[in-house]
């Protein structure tokens, strides 16, 4: 996946941070890539945090509608 092809879902996206958290870790990268796989990463974290966003606000409108219980969000 390069930095501008959109991951087919978050769990895919996950294991690609992943992948890239760990070759930055090794730190055996020249500067150019590390450069471009850190901005890899940094819009793969964007489209994470987009989909949480969404699950989060689904569930609670899916609560919402199915009889009002109560949602506790734990930050």
């Amino acid at each position: 996946m390069t930095a501008k092809a959109k991951p087919k879902s978050f769990e895919a996206a996950m294991q690609r941070l992943e992948e890239i958290a760990a070759a930055l870790e090794a730190g055996d990268l020249p500067l150019e890539k590390s450069l471009e796989m850190f901005e890899e990463g940094v819009e793969l974290s964007k489209y994470c945090a987009a989909k949480l966003e969404e699950a989060e606000q689904r569930l609670k409108r899916l609560i919402k509608k199915e009889g009002g219980f109560e949602l506790e969000l734990i930050d």
